[in-house]
C-alpha cells in the first residue's frame, strides 16, 4: 500500500504540472473525486493537500450536489492553509470556493473564517447550518502560481472547504475592468430564465434565474439562433421587462453601508422581433450613467459595462427614454464588487525562490502560501517589510530539527535578522552572510559548525554575531589554515542559480538533504518549487491512474514506481538546469 500511495503521488505530480491552461475541479475531502450533473470531472484532494482532516456532512438538502457532501477541515492551528496550482502569469482566471457545513462535527455551530487568494484578502466566510455558501473571484494572475487559502480568525472556529474550482478565461473577458483589481462576484443573473444556466463553453459561469419584482414580466423565445461571443445564447433567449414605460426596471439594491465600487456587465437583446421603438438608459441613484441610449437589437446583442460607486441607499435601474414606446428590457447582468486594494504582486520573487528551496530541503517548514501576505497572516517563522512588494526581513528557524549545511540566503537582501540557533547545522559559515546589506543580527549558536568565522562577518561592526555552542568552530582569529575556508558556496544545500554565492553556475542542484520527506508533502513541495521558478513544461497526461494502479502486480508496481520517480527527478533537474 505504501508503494501504491507513493506511485499515485508521483502520478498526481505529473498531472498537476501538465495543464497549459488552468482547469481544476477539486472535491475537497474526497479521495477519488466525482462527476457532477454538468459533466465536470472532479478530483479528490488527498494528493494535493497534506494538511487538514477529511469529513462528511451529517445533513444535506435533497437537491444538494454530491460534490459538497465531503469537506476538508483544518484544526492544526496553522494560521492559514492553502491549495496551490501552477498557472500562467498574466492570464485571467475564475476561482470559485464552496462551503457546506452540513453539521459535520455535530455541534450545529458553523464557523467564520477568512478566505484568501495569492496573498490577497478575498472575503470573510460566514458558513451556514443549512445553506451552501459560495464565493467567486476573477482576476489577472500576477505570478506563475495560484494559492487559495482559508485562515482561522476566531478561537475554536476551524476553517474548512468543500469544493474549489479554477478556470482560465480569455483575455477579452471583463477587459474594460481595471486589471489591477480583482472582481468579487455579487450576482450573475439570467433574467426570465426558469432554471440555472451553466455551460463548460462559458467558463462554467453559473447564471441564476432572477426573482421577479412587482410589475416585472418575463418572456422567452427559444427559437433564437445567432452567433454570440463570450456568452451562452441560452442566456439571451430570455428577458424581463415592465408593464409600462413609466415603470423603472429595478436591477439591484442592498449594497453595503460604506461606499464601494462595483463593476457592471449587462446584456440587452430583443427575444422577439418588435416594430415599435424600445429605448432606455441606466440610472444609479437617480442619475443617468449611460454613455448613450440603449436600443436592444434583434438577433444580436448590445453589451454595456461600467464601474460606479454605490452605497446602502443606491439603486441600479433601467429607465425608459421619453421617446420610447416600449418599456426597458434586460436579458442578463453580472455585478461585481471591485477589490478595495490592487491585486498584490506578492512577496519579492528572490525571497520566494530562496524560501521554496528551503522548504524543499526541509518539509517541516510546510507552508506554501505567500510568506508575507496578507500582512496579518505571515508565516510564523518570518518577519516582513511593509512594502507593496514586501521583503523578508527576518528568519527565525529555531528548534533543533534542521540539519546539513547552512541555507543559501544570498538572494534575500532584505534580511535584518537570521536566527538559526539550536539546530544541527554542520560545515562552514558562508562568507556572503557578512555581505547581506541589511543584516544586523546573525545567531548561529548551538549548532555543529566548523572552520572559521569569515572576515566579512567577524569584521562587520554592523552585525551582532552569536556562534556559541559550536565546539569545532574557530572564533579566535588564529585558526589553523586547514580549518579556514574561503568557500562561498553552501555545500549540500540548494544554491540559487546565478546567486552571488558562487562563481559559476551549477549543473545539478540537490533538492533534498538532512531529512526524510513525508509522502503527503511531496506534491506540494514540488509544485511550489517549480512554480516559483516559473516552470512551464508540458508532459503527457496520465489518465485513469487509480484503475490502472489497482490492477498491477507488486513486481510491476515496483518497476513503474522506480521509473516514475526517476522521471520526476530528471524533470526537476532539467528545470533547474534551464534556469541555471
Amino acid at each position: 500500500m505504501a508503494k501504491l500511495i507513493m506511485l499515485l503521488l508521483l502520478l498526481a505530480l505529473c498531472n498537476i504540472l501538465v495543464s497549459a491552461q488552468v482547469k481544476f475541479y477539486i472535491d475537497c475531502g474526497s479521495v477519488l473525486g466525482n462527476t457532477d450533473a454538468y459533466g465536470n470531472i472532479w478530483q479528490g484532494d488527498l494528493l494535493i493537500m497534506s494538511n487538514g482532516v477529511s469529513q462528511s456532512v451529517q445533513s444535506s438538502n435533497a437537491d444538494s450536489d454530491p460534490i459538497l457532501d465531503t469537506l476538508r477541515v483544518f484544526t492544526s492551528g496553522n494560521n492559514k492553509n492553502c491549495y496551490n496550482f501552477v498557472a500562467n502569469k498574466g492570464e485571467r482566471v475564475l476561482v470559485r470556493a464552496s462551503f457546506n457545513y452540513g453539521n459535520y462535527d455535530g455541534k450545529s455551530s458553523p464557523p467564520t473564517f477568512d478566505l484568501q487568494f495569492d496573498g490577497n484578502f478575498w472575503t470573510t466566510v460566514e458558513t451556514s447550518n443549512d445553506k451552501v455558501v459560495t464565493h467567486e473571484v476573477t482576476y489577472v494572475v500576477k505570478r506563475d502560481v495560484i494559492s487559495v487559502c482559508v485562515a482561522q480568525t476566531k478561537s475554536g472556529q476551524f476553517p474548512f472547504i468543500s469544493a474549489l474550482e479554477l478556470l482560465s478565461m480569455d483575455s477579452d473577458i471583463y477587459s474594460s475592468a481595471d486589471s489591477n483589481y480583482a472582481l468579487l462576484l455579487k450576482s450573475r443573473v439570467a433574467y426570465g430564465a426558469d432554471a440555472i444556466i451553466r455551460l463548460p463553453t462559458d467558463y462554467d459561469r453559473i447564471w441564476t434565474p432572477a426573482i421577479l419584482g412587482r410589475g416585472q414580466i418575463n418572456f422567452t423565445d427559444d427559437s433564437l439562433n445567432f452567433a454570440v461571443q463570450d456568452l451562452p445564447l441560452e442566456v439571451l433567449q430570455n428577458a424581463v421587462t415592465t408593464a409600462s414605460t413609466s415603470d423603472n426596471l429595478i436591477l439591484a439594491s442592498g449594497f453595503p453601508s460604506n461606499v464601494v465600487s462595483v463593476y457592471i456587465s449587462m446584456y440587452f437583446s430583443e427575444p422577439t422581433e418588435v416594430t415599435e421603438k424600445r429605448s432606455f438608459v441606466i440610472y444609479v441613484d437617480n442619475q443617468d450613467e449611460s454613455v448613450s441610449n440603449i436600443v436592444p437589437p434583434y438577433n444580436d446583442v448590445e453589451h454595456q459595462t461600467g464601474t460606479v460607486d454605490v452605497s446602502s441607499n443606491s439603486t441600479l435601474s433601467l429607465v425608459a427614454t421619453t421617446d420610447s414606446a416600449l418599456p426597458p428590457l434586460i436579458n442578463a447582468m453580472e455585478l461585481f464588487y471591485v477589490s478595495k486594494d490592487q491585486v498584490t504582486n506578492g512577496t519579492h520573487a528572490d525571497d520566494l525562490e530562496a524560501l521554496a528551496l528551503l522548504q524543499t530541503a526541509y518539509p517541516v517548514l510546510q507552508d506554501y502560501s505567500d510568506p508575507c501576505l496578507p500582512a496579518t497572516f505571515t508565516w510564523d517563522w518570518v518577519e516582513c517589510s511593509n512594502d507593496a512588494t514586501p521583503r523578508v526581513t527576518a528568519l527565525h528557524l529555531v528548534g533543533g530539527y534542521l540539519t546539513g549545511s547552512l541555507p543559501d540566503l544570498s538572494s534575500m537582501v532584505g534580511l535584518k535578522t537570521i536566527d538559526l540557533h539550536n539546530n544541527s547545522f554542520t560545515g562552514v559559515v558562508p562568507d556572503y552572510y557578512g555581505t547581506l546589506p541589511n543584516l544586523k543580527e546573525l545567531n548561529l549558536a548551538d549548532n555543529k559548525l566548523s572552520g572559521s568565522i569569515p572576515t566579512s562577518i567577524s569584521k562587520n561592526k554592523n552585525i551582532k554575531l552569536n556562534v556559541t555552542g559550536n565546539s569545532d568552530l574557530c572564533t579566535s582569529g588564529k585558526c589553523d589554515d586547514a580549518t579556514t575556508t574561503s568557500n562561498t558556496d553552501t555545500p549540500g544545500f540548494p544554491t540559487l542559480p546565478g546567486s552571488p554565492s558562487t562563481g559559476k553556475k551549477k549543473k545539478k542542484t540537490p533538492l533534498i538533504l538532512g531529512t526524510t520527506i513525508p509522502s503527503g508533502l511531496l506534491v506540494s513541495a514540488f509544485v511550489s518549487f517549480l512554480a516559483w521558478v516559473h516552470h512551464k513544461r508540458k508532459k503527457t497526461s496520465v489518465a485513469s491512474m487509480h484503475n490502472a494502479a489497482s490492477g498491477l502486480g507488486e513486481a510491476v508496481m515496483d518497476e513503474i514506481e522506480v521509473n516514475i520517480e526517476n522521471q520526476v527527478v530528471d524533470e526537476a533537474s532539467h528545470v533547474i538546469n534551464q534556469h541555471s
